[in-house]
């Protein structure tokens, strides 16, 4: 059994998450949600990810966390793991804070995706959805080929 498991580093961050939810919902996909900060509660972080290797299977980690974004990191480093960072839009920095997701210490690499429903497929792709992947690419294809039919005849 695949497992998508979203971390986010505070309540506040709950809103983003949903909409990573509902987007990974089109994949079929369940994911696990925790608020854990890599910062305030290393601990916990460590016990949840420790939690998550033991089960084994095939997994990937979204973190959801803003400013220095050293949930992505520690999340990374603790895995062998996909861990795709999605940062939430802050108005202090007029958008995401992506700095702090994309400078990485050597060794981790986690992915940066910045749109909640980009995470969902590439949490999607990584785990083999390929037939709920290919219905919602054609359902896009669609919807763009719907929309210029009526530009057409309009």
């Amino acid at each position: 059994m695949s497992t998508v498991i979203i971390l986010m580093g505070s309540p506040s961050d709950r809103p983003f998450v949903d909409r990573i939810v509902e987007a990974l919902a089109r994949y079929g996909l369940r994911p696990k949600l925790h608020i854990a900060s890599a910062h305030k509660v290393p601990e916990r972080v460590l016990e949840l990810v420790r939690r998550y290797e033991a089960q084994g299977g095939p997994r990937v980690y979204i973190t959801v966390a803003g400013r220095s974004n050293a949930l992505s990191a520690f999340v990374d480093a603790q895995t062998t793991a996909p861990v795709i960072a999605c940062p939430p839009p802050s108005s202090t920095f007029a958008g995401a804070d992506i700095f702090s997701s994309l400078r990485m210490p050597s060794g981790v690499a986690p992915a940066v995706v910045l749109e909640p429903a980009n995470a969902a497929l590439l949490a999607a792709k990584i785990l083999g959805r390929e037939r709920e992947v290919a219905a919602a690419q054609e359902a896009e294809r669609q919807r763009l080929l719907q929309a210029d039919r009526a530009l057409e005849g309009g």
